[in-house]
């Protein structure tokens, strides 16, 4: 059994991490709030955008037209991968890294062997990842983590706007964690560019409609938008998610903690008992030996 003063220094280290953690679950629960605010309000017009856009498409031929709708053969893969930049989460950042790695392993796994798929980090631990196995990474925007705003990211969509319509790559995918709630995040990957609209039901597509000016103008307006909000909300999902999972990892940490003071305070009281008994064994023992 430990000696006393080992026992009494570790309970000590193990109080002040309880106050540690106890201390980052307060004030991940303050920016979750925040967070989880920010993205059920944008999710509906998000939402809605799509559907719009989706609907009003079925009766449009884009494929001629517009550059995000190209669908030529899947040669050149880019992966947005939404991580964050602090750690401490559980397994926030290793379940979509997984994704990830998995998702250019499977699907696009020649690719990837022909050296034709590139990732671009959101997050630093993403960035970690890549650069700690060596994969082509074309760059990284942890910046954007730091203050989430609507032109920051906008401006990233733009590039990865551009890149598509200059046949830079052939398909973007972005994977991040998506907020459910504090307890649960789930892992999402959707199709950034080419844009592939979604195929209504009959009584949605049948409705009549009067656009000004036209179904063409409309929809040419709606999807740089559209594509913007999409890289804008997933940001935030993942940033409330992050929260979410910071504040249960840390709610776990700081019960571990507290049980773990409880049985070194067990075992601390178990030594203080046997040494005292020690103790008076050897002035008993000492008094019997001077009779």
């Amino acid at each position: 059994m430990a000696n006393l003063k080992e026992i009494r220094v570790r309970i000590a280290s193990v109080i002040t991490t309880r106050q540690i953690t106890s201390a980052m679950k307060m004030v991940s629960a303050a920016k979750l709030k925040k967070a989880q605010d920010a993205i059920t309000q944008m999710r509906p017009y998000a939402v809605k955008l799509q559907d719009i856009m989706s609907n009003v498409s079925q009766t449009v031929n884009l494929s001629e037209s517009n550059p995000y709708t190209r669908n030529e053969d899947k040669n050149k893969i880019l992966i947005v991968l939404v991580t964050s930049n602090r750690g401490m989460c559980g397994a926030f950042n290793s379940n979509v890294i997984k994704s990830a790695y998995t998702l250019a392993q499977s699907q696009y796994k020649s690719a990837l062997d022909s050296g034709n798929l590139s990732f671009l980090a959101v997050g630093k631990k993403g960035s970690d990842f890549f650069k700690s196995k060596k994969l082509p990474m074309v760059a990284q925007h942890n910046h954007i983590l730091d203050n989430i705003s609507f032109d920051a990211t906008k401006e990233l969509a733009e590039w990865l706007m551009a890149a598509f319509a200059q046949k830079k790559y052939d398909v973007i995918e972005i994977v991040y964690n998506q907020f459910k709630n504090a307890a649960v995040q789930i892992v999402t990957r959707e199709q950034f560019l080419p844009l592939v609209p979604k195929q209504n039901d009959n009584k949605q597509a049948n409705k009549d409609y009067i656009f000004e000016p036209t179904k063409e103008y409309i929809i040419e307006e709606l999807i740089p938008k559209s594509l913007k909000i999409q890289l804008y909300k997933a940001i935030r999902d993942s940033y409330a998610s992050e929260q979410g999972a910071r504040m249960t990892a840390m709610h776990k940490a700081t019960d571990n903690a507290s049980d773990l003071i409880k049985d070194l305070t067990l075992n601390y009281n178990k030594a203080r008992q046997a040494s005292i008994t020690n103790q008076i064994l050897e002035v008993v023992s000492g008094a019997e030996a001077l009779k």
